[in-house]
Protein backbone atom coordinates (compact mmCIF):
# COMPACT_ATOMS: atom_id res chain seq x y z
CA UNK A 1 0.00 0.00 0.00
CA UNK A 2 1.83 3.29 -1.12
CA UNK A 3 0.78 5.24 2.12
CA UNK A 4 2.21 5.92 5.45
CA UNK A 5 0.64 5.89 8.28
CA UNK A 6 2.08 8.95 10.61
CA UNK A 7 0.55 8.49 13.65
CA UNK A 8 -2.76 7.06 14.94
CA UNK A 9 -5.57 9.65 16.05
CA UNK A 10 -7.80 9.76 19.13
CA UNK A 11 -11.02 8.74 18.69
CA UNK A 12 -14.05 10.88 18.70
CA UNK A 13 -14.89 9.50 22.74
CA UNK A 14 -11.36 10.47 24.07
CA UNK A 15 -11.67 14.08 22.50
CA UNK A 16 -14.87 15.03 23.75
CA UNK A 17 -13.80 13.60 27.31
CA UNK A 18 -10.39 16.43 26.69
CA UNK A 19 -12.30 18.92 25.42
CA UNK A 20 -16.26 18.13 26.94
CA UNK A 21 -18.93 20.59 25.93
CA UNK A 22 -20.14 22.31 29.19
CA UNK A 23 -23.73 21.92 30.16
CA UNK A 24 -24.72 25.76 29.52
CA UNK A 25 -23.67 24.67 25.32
CA UNK A 26 -25.28 21.50 25.34
CA UNK A 27 -28.56 23.18 26.66
CA UNK A 28 -28.38 25.85 24.11
CA UNK A 29 -27.35 23.29 21.09
CA UNK A 30 -30.69 21.44 22.20
CA UNK A 31 -33.18 24.76 22.20
CA UNK A 32 -31.43 25.84 18.27
CA UNK A 33 -31.73 22.13 17.47
CA UNK A 34 -35.48 21.90 18.31
CA UNK A 35 -35.94 25.15 16.91
CA UNK A 36 -34.85 24.10 13.42
CA UNK A 37 -36.50 21.13 13.20
CA UNK A 38 -40.04 22.84 13.68
CA UNK A 39 -39.18 25.31 10.90
CA UNK A 40 -38.31 22.38 8.42
CA UNK A 41 -41.14 20.91 9.21
CA UNK A 42 -43.63 23.97 8.61
CA UNK A 43 -44.60 24.46 12.31
CA UNK A 44 -42.45 27.49 12.84
CA UNK A 45 -42.66 29.98 9.39
CA UNK A 46 -39.42 31.71 9.81
CA UNK A 47 -36.94 31.14 7.15
CA UNK A 48 -33.08 30.13 7.62
CA UNK A 49 -30.01 31.68 6.82
CA UNK A 50 -26.49 29.74 6.83
CA UNK A 51 -24.24 32.16 6.56
CA UNK A 52 -20.56 33.02 6.70
CA UNK A 53 -16.85 32.22 5.30
CA UNK A 54 -16.64 29.72 2.16
CA UNK A 55 -13.78 28.33 4.83
CA UNK A 56 -12.98 28.46 8.67
CA UNK A 57 -9.17 29.71 8.18
CA UNK A 58 -8.95 31.16 11.30
CA UNK A 59 -10.32 31.65 15.01
CA UNK A 60 -10.37 35.09 15.51
CA UNK A 61 -11.97 36.47 12.29
CA UNK A 62 -14.06 33.89 11.86
CA UNK A 63 -15.54 34.33 15.89
CA UNK A 64 -15.60 37.89 14.84
CA UNK A 65 -17.31 37.64 12.02
CA UNK A 66 -20.36 35.43 13.74
CA UNK A 67 -20.67 38.05 16.48
CA UNK A 68 -21.05 40.42 14.56
CA UNK A 69 -24.67 38.44 13.99
CA UNK A 70 -25.93 38.82 17.18
CA UNK A 71 -27.32 42.31 16.94
CA UNK A 72 -28.18 41.47 13.49
CA UNK A 73 -30.28 38.04 14.17
CA UNK A 74 -32.22 40.00 17.38
CA UNK A 75 -33.67 42.35 15.25
CA UNK A 76 -34.73 40.01 12.79
CA UNK A 77 -35.32 36.93 14.59
CA UNK A 78 -38.83 36.68 14.10
CA UNK A 79 -38.85 36.06 10.71
CA UNK A 80 -34.78 34.63 10.40
CA UNK A 81 -33.07 31.80 11.88
CA UNK A 82 -29.10 32.57 11.46
CA UNK A 83 -26.61 29.62 11.40
CA UNK A 84 -23.67 30.83 11.22
CA UNK A 85 -21.07 28.41 8.62
CA UNK A 86 -18.18 27.32 10.07
CA UNK A 87 -16.76 25.43 7.56
CA UNK A 88 -13.52 23.50 8.59
CA UNK A 89 -13.38 21.00 5.71
CA UNK A 90 -12.63 21.92 2.23
CA UNK A 91 -13.34 19.94 -0.85
CA UNK A 92 -11.07 20.20 -3.89
CA UNK A 93 -11.68 19.16 -7.35
CA UNK A 94 -8.30 17.83 -8.00
CA UNK A 95 -7.64 16.73 -4.49
CA UNK A 96 -4.64 19.99 -3.97
CA UNK A 97 -4.84 23.09 -2.47
CA UNK A 98 -5.63 24.13 1.41
CA UNK A 99 -8.42 21.30 2.34
CA UNK A 100 -9.57 23.16 5.31
CA UNK A 101 -8.74 23.90 9.26
CA UNK A 102 -9.07 20.27 9.73
CA UNK A 103 -5.95 19.78 8.06
CA UNK A 104 -4.22 23.06 8.71
CA UNK A 105 -5.22 24.72 11.91
CA UNK A 106 -2.58 27.21 10.70
CA UNK A 107 -3.13 27.86 6.53
CA UNK A 108 0.52 29.22 6.13
CA UNK A 109 2.10 26.09 8.38
CA UNK A 110 1.92 22.00 7.27
CA UNK A 111 -0.96 19.51 7.38
CA UNK A 112 -1.38 18.29 11.24
CA UNK A 113 -5.04 16.19 11.30
CA UNK A 114 -4.86 15.61 15.19
CA UNK A 115 -4.12 19.51 15.80
CA UNK A 116 -6.90 20.12 13.50
CA UNK A 117 -9.50 17.95 14.93
CA UNK A 118 -8.83 19.94 18.41
CA UNK A 119 -9.33 23.57 16.57
CA UNK A 120 -12.41 22.40 14.72
CA UNK A 121 -14.22 21.51 17.74
CA UNK A 122 -12.65 24.43 20.28
CA UNK A 123 -14.03 26.66 17.14
CA UNK A 124 -17.57 25.29 17.38
CA UNK A 125 -17.51 25.50 21.26
CA UNK A 126 -16.61 29.13 21.37
CA UNK A 127 -19.16 29.94 18.66
CA UNK A 128 -21.82 28.09 21.04
CA UNK A 129 -20.45 29.48 23.89
CA UNK A 130 -19.46 32.97 23.11
CA UNK A 131 -22.19 33.61 20.61
CA UNK A 132 -25.42 31.44 21.28
CA UNK A 133 -25.51 29.83 17.95
CA UNK A 134 -24.90 26.72 16.92
CA UNK A 135 -23.10 26.08 13.22
CA UNK A 136 -23.01 24.70 10.19
CA UNK A 137 -20.40 22.43 8.72
CA UNK A 138 -19.71 20.30 5.24
CA UNK A 139 -19.49 16.41 6.28
CA UNK A 140 -16.80 16.11 3.98
CA UNK A 141 -15.17 13.15 5.71
CA UNK A 142 -18.23 10.93 7.20
CA UNK A 143 -14.95 9.23 9.60
CA UNK A 144 -14.68 12.91 11.50
CA UNK A 145 -18.12 13.90 11.49
CA UNK A 146 -18.27 11.64 15.39
CA UNK A 147 -15.35 14.70 16.76
CA UNK A 148 -17.65 17.58 16.77
CA UNK A 149 -21.05 15.61 16.28
CA UNK A 150 -22.68 17.13 19.98
CA UNK A 151 -22.44 21.15 19.30
CA UNK A 152 -23.20 21.20 14.91
CA UNK A 153 -26.49 22.64 14.80
CA UNK A 154 -26.23 22.08 10.77
CA UNK A 155 -24.60 19.61 8.20
CA UNK A 156 -23.94 19.70 4.61
CA UNK A 157 -23.13 17.09 2.42
CA UNK A 158 -21.59 18.56 -0.74
CA UNK A 159 -22.25 17.65 -4.52
CA UNK A 160 -19.15 15.79 -4.44
CA UNK A 161 -19.95 13.15 -1.60
CA UNK A 162 -23.77 13.43 -2.78
CA UNK A 163 -23.51 10.26 -4.25
CA UNK A 164 -21.42 8.48 -1.72
CA UNK A 165 -23.16 5.09 -0.06
CA UNK A 166 -21.28 6.04 2.94
CA UNK A 167 -22.16 10.01 3.27
CA UNK A 168 -25.83 8.80 2.75
CA UNK A 169 -25.80 6.13 5.70
CA UNK A 170 -23.95 8.47 7.94
CA UNK A 171 -26.57 11.44 7.09
CA UNK A 172 -29.49 9.03 8.07
CA UNK A 173 -28.15 8.76 11.48
CA UNK A 174 -27.79 12.13 12.59
CA UNK A 175 -30.30 14.31 14.79
CA UNK A 176 -29.96 17.49 13.09
CA UNK A 177 -31.47 18.71 9.59
CA UNK A 178 -28.83 17.40 7.00
CA UNK A 179 -28.62 19.31 3.51
CA UNK A 180 -28.31 16.88 0.26
CA UNK A 181 -27.00 19.21 -2.50
CA UNK A 182 -27.46 18.71 -5.90
CA UNK A 183 -24.52 16.79 -7.83
CA UNK A 184 -22.19 18.73 -10.08
CA UNK A 185 -24.43 17.25 -12.97
CA UNK A 186 -27.30 18.70 -11.34
CA UNK A 187 -29.23 15.59 -12.11
CA UNK A 188 -32.05 16.25 -9.78
CA UNK A 189 -32.37 12.43 -9.31
CA UNK A 190 -29.19 11.52 -7.65
CA UNK A 191 -30.25 14.25 -4.86
CA UNK A 192 -33.67 12.92 -4.35
CA UNK A 193 -32.39 9.10 -3.80
CA UNK A 194 -29.93 10.74 -1.57
CA UNK A 195 -32.59 11.96 0.50
CA UNK A 196 -34.54 8.95 0.31
CA UNK A 197 -31.12 7.18 1.62
CA UNK A 198 -30.82 9.67 4.67
CA UNK A 199 -34.15 9.20 5.69
CA UNK A 200 -33.98 5.40 5.43
CA UNK A 201 -33.02 3.22 8.19
CA UNK A 202 -29.76 1.23 7.76
CA UNK A 203 -26.94 -1.43 8.99
CA UNK A 204 -23.79 -0.17 7.87
CA UNK A 205 -20.17 -0.13 9.05
CA UNK A 206 -19.17 3.43 11.04
CA UNK A 207 -15.25 3.65 12.30
CA UNK A 208 -15.13 -0.12 13.02
CA UNK A 209 -18.60 -0.46 14.77
CA UNK A 210 -21.48 -2.45 12.92
CA UNK A 211 -24.09 0.65 13.05
CA UNK A 212 -27.73 0.65 12.87
CA UNK A 213 -29.04 4.17 11.93
CA UNK A 214 -32.85 5.06 12.21
CA UNK A 215 -32.87 7.94 9.54
CA UNK A 216 -33.49 11.12 9.65
CA UNK A 217 -36.67 12.91 8.43
CA UNK A 218 -35.20 16.47 8.03
CA UNK A 219 -32.95 15.32 5.11
CA UNK A 220 -33.42 17.45 2.22
CA UNK A 221 -32.41 19.18 -0.51
CA UNK A 222 -30.05 22.04 -1.62
CA UNK A 223 -29.99 23.96 -4.96
CA UNK A 224 -26.27 24.98 -5.40
CA UNK A 225 -26.45 25.12 -9.74
CA UNK A 226 -24.75 23.00 -11.67
CA UNK A 227 -21.62 22.71 -14.91
CA UNK A 228 -22.71 21.71 -18.01
CA UNK A 229 -20.19 19.57 -20.15
CA UNK A 230 -17.98 22.44 -21.18
CA UNK A 231 -17.19 23.11 -17.75
CA UNK A 232 -19.55 26.46 -17.79
CA UNK A 233 -21.73 27.05 -14.54
CA UNK A 234 -25.60 26.86 -14.86
CA UNK A 235 -28.06 28.25 -12.22
CA UNK A 236 -30.90 26.30 -10.66
CA UNK A 237 -32.89 28.69 -8.29
CA UNK A 238 -35.11 30.60 -10.97
CA UNK A 239 -38.92 29.50 -10.66
CA UNK A 240 -39.15 26.42 -13.23
CA UNK A 241 -36.30 24.78 -11.13
CA UNK A 242 -38.10 25.08 -7.86
CA UNK A 243 -41.67 23.67 -9.41
CA UNK A 244 -39.30 20.89 -11.05
CA UNK A 245 -37.85 20.13 -7.50
CA UNK A 246 -41.92 20.54 -6.10
CA UNK A 247 -42.74 17.75 -8.79
CA UNK A 248 -39.83 15.66 -7.82
CA UNK A 249 -40.89 15.98 -4.17
CA UNK A 250 -44.31 14.78 -5.49
CA UNK A 251 -42.95 11.90 -7.31
CA UNK A 252 -41.81 10.68 -4.30
CA UNK A 253 -44.60 10.85 -1.45
CA UNK A 254 -42.79 8.99 1.02
CA UNK A 255 -40.25 11.71 2.11
CA UNK A 256 -41.23 13.82 5.03
CA UNK A 257 -40.62 17.25 5.49
CA UNK A 258 -40.19 18.52 1.66
CA UNK A 259 -37.69 21.34 1.70
CA UNK A 260 -35.09 23.09 0.36
CA UNK A 261 -31.91 25.46 0.97
CA UNK A 262 -31.06 27.56 -2.07
CA UNK A 263 -27.42 27.84 -2.15
CA UNK A 264 -26.58 31.56 -3.32
CA UNK A 265 -22.77 31.01 -4.41
CA UNK A 266 -21.18 28.52 -6.61
CA UNK A 267 -22.58 27.82 -9.87
CA UNK A 268 -25.49 29.37 -8.99
CA UNK A 269 -23.89 33.14 -8.84
CA UNK A 270 -21.07 31.39 -11.05
CA UNK A 271 -18.43 32.12 -8.10
CA UNK A 272 -19.72 35.61 -8.16
CA UNK A 273 -20.83 36.69 -4.01
CA UNK A 274 -22.14 39.90 -5.38
CA UNK A 275 -24.65 38.31 -7.41
CA UNK A 276 -26.47 36.43 -3.79
CA UNK A 277 -28.36 39.09 -2.59
CA UNK A 278 -30.27 39.45 -6.55
CA UNK A 279 -30.59 35.51 -6.18
CA UNK A 280 -32.63 35.64 -2.82
CA UNK A 281 -34.80 38.96 -3.77
CA UNK A 282 -35.70 36.30 -7.06
CA UNK A 283 -36.51 33.60 -5.18
CA UNK A 284 -38.65 35.52 -2.36
CA UNK A 285 -40.48 37.27 -5.62
CA UNK A 286 -41.02 33.65 -6.82
CA UNK A 287 -42.39 32.53 -3.18
CA UNK A 288 -44.82 35.15 -3.36
CA UNK A 289 -46.25 34.20 -6.69
CA UNK A 290 -46.18 30.54 -6.17
CA UNK A 291 -47.81 28.74 -2.62
CA UNK A 292 -45.73 24.94 -3.42
CA UNK A 293 -42.34 27.36 -4.05
CA UNK A 294 -43.28 29.00 -0.65
CA UNK A 295 -43.87 25.97 1.42
CA UNK A 296 -40.98 24.45 -0.07
CA UNK A 297 -38.15 26.83 0.17
CA UNK A 298 -37.23 26.77 3.97
CA UNK A 299 -34.04 29.50 3.37
CA UNK A 300 -30.81 30.51 1.74
CA UNK A 301 -26.84 29.93 2.08
CA UNK A 302 -24.88 32.59 1.74
CA UNK A 303 -20.93 32.85 1.30
CA UNK A 304 -20.06 35.55 3.64
CA UNK A 305 -17.33 36.99 5.37
CA UNK A 306 -15.60 40.37 6.92
CA UNK A 307 -13.84 41.22 3.41
CA UNK A 308 -15.38 41.75 0.14
CA UNK A 309 -13.74 38.95 -2.11
CA UNK A 310 -10.91 36.64 -1.73
CA UNK A 311 -6.89 35.81 -1.52
CA UNK A 312 -4.39 33.85 -1.94
CA UNK A 313 -2.97 32.20 1.62
CA UNK A 314 -0.34 34.80 3.60
CA UNK A 315 -2.76 37.00 1.60
CA UNK A 316 -2.57 39.21 5.33
CA UNK A 317 -6.08 40.74 4.60
CA UNK A 318 -8.05 40.09 8.01
CA UNK A 319 -11.11 38.65 7.54
CA UNK A 320 -11.20 37.64 3.36
CA UNK A 321 -11.78 34.48 2.42
CA UNK A 322 -8.52 32.26 1.31
CA UNK A 323 -10.87 30.11 -0.64
CA UNK A 324 -14.27 31.32 -2.51
CA UNK A 325 -15.11 34.98 -2.65
CA UNK A 326 -17.66 36.28 -0.41
CA UNK A 327 -19.70 38.80 0.07
CA UNK A 328 -18.04 41.34 2.71
CA UNK A 329 -19.84 42.26 6.05
CA UNK A 330 -21.52 45.99 5.55
CA UNK A 331 -23.17 44.46 2.13
CA UNK A 332 -24.13 41.35 3.91
CA UNK A 333 -25.99 43.17 7.02
CA UNK A 334 -27.70 45.28 4.48
CA UNK A 335 -29.29 42.27 2.44
CA UNK A 336 -30.46 40.16 5.52
CA UNK A 337 -32.55 43.43 6.64
CA UNK A 338 -33.61 43.69 3.12
CA UNK A 339 -34.84 40.03 3.28
CA UNK A 340 -36.66 40.43 6.60
CA UNK A 341 -38.17 43.43 5.03
CA UNK A 342 -39.62 41.36 2.47
CA UNK A 343 -40.80 38.42 4.48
Amino acid sequence: MNVEFEKKLAIPMEVKEMYPASMEITGKVQERDAALKKIFSGEDDRIVLIIGPCSADREDSVLDYISRLIPVQEKVKDKIFIIPRIYTNKPRTTGGGYKGMLHQPDPNEKPDLFKGIIAIRELHMKAVKETGFTCADEMLYPESYKYIDDILGYVAVGARSVEDQQHRLTASGIEVPVGMKNPTSGDYSVMMNAIKAAQGDHHFIYRGWAAHSLGNPYAHAILRGYTGPDGKSFPNYHYEDIVKLCDAYDAHPDLLNPAVIVDTNHANSGKNPFEQPRIINEVLTNCRYNDRIRKIVKGFMVESYIEDGNQSIGGGCYGKSITDACLGWEKTERMIYEIADRL
